[in-house]
């Protein structure tokens, strides 16, 4: 079945608030099964929100995106990822992102089926990208994450998941809460989802507030952001996909819509 072993999700793991989509998914790939993934995308920044206040500030990003997914057992998933972000004037590989998630319940209704996973995950910077203006590719944090993911598929092959957790940063870069809401359908051929996405973080300045000069590691940025993903199996273990999203709202963010394509291949025993 599609939804056991598909990993769509290259655009998860990176740092970018327009790329990413929640740590981690609800399927997994099945004991000895890898995922590869190679995605590409165009970030279209149409205004920055100044704390909360819309501004004329604008920049465009693109990125290419090296992930992997591998089932240690079939409750245990460990996933990498690798992205190079560019944009007019910076232009460097971001953040490597290792995760691990567990399925500690599984359990089957005269419905479908429920399940309950818990996740850890490390990220640091790649590159000592520039941190100082708003074409910088990121805030060059590391971070310790811990996710707490609920999934539930129907027979139909209908699912929702909601997944939450804890971003912890071991530098002055303020630490945040997400949280993200999916709904889909992952059928034998086709995969597509819409989903919601909000990042809440504590405390941190704003752009352009005081005291000056500023640094940018301490930015608090929130984000509301919707999207959806469109997968389809094209021959074999081969597939490809493509993704809209959209920041709507937030804090110290970028405004505007994401779009991204990419290609899938899995290795299954």
């Amino acid at each position: 079945m599609l939804s056991r072993y598909i990993a769509l999700f290259v655009l998860f793991l990176l740092s970018s608030e327009g790329f990413s989509q929640g740590k981690i998914d609800g399927f997994y790939r099945g004991q000895g099964n890898l995922t590869t993934v190679l995605g590409f995308g165009y970030e279209d920044n149409r205004n920055y929100l100044i704390g909360r206040e819309p501004s004329d500030l604008s920049r465009s990003t693109r990125y290419l995106s090296l992930f992997a997914s591998y089932g240690i057992s079939d409750n245990i998933d460990v996933q990498t990822s690798i992205p190079y972000i560019d944009n007019e004037r910076s232009s460097n590989f971001q953040d490597l992102s290792l995760f691990a998630k567990y399925r500690f319940l599984n359990k089957s209704t005269s419905k479908g089926n429920f399940q309950l996973s818990f996740g850890l995950g490390f990220s640091t910077p790649l590159s000592p990208y520039d941190v100082g203006g708003l074409f910088d590719i990121g805030q060059r944090a590391t971070i310790l994450d811990t996710r707490i993911l609920a999934h539930y598929q129907w027979h139909t092959q209908w699912f929702v998941t909601a997944q939450t957790g804890f971003s912890y940063k071991l530098e002055e870069v303020p630490n945040s809460i997400p949280v993200a809401i999916k709904i889909g359908k992952a059928a034998n051929r086709w995969y597509y989802d819409v989903y919601y996405e909000h990042q809440y973080t504590f405390g941190g300045i704003d752009y352009r507030g005081t005291p000056r000069p500023q640094n940018f590691r301490e930015l608090g940025v929130d984000y509301h952001k919707i999207g959806a993903t469109l997968y389809r199996k094209i021959f074999g273990n081969f597939g490809t996909y493509i993704s809209y999203s959209h920041i709507f709202a937030g804090r110290n963010v970028f405004q505007g819509p994401s779009y991204g394509l990419g290609l899938v291949y899995d290795f299954r025993e």
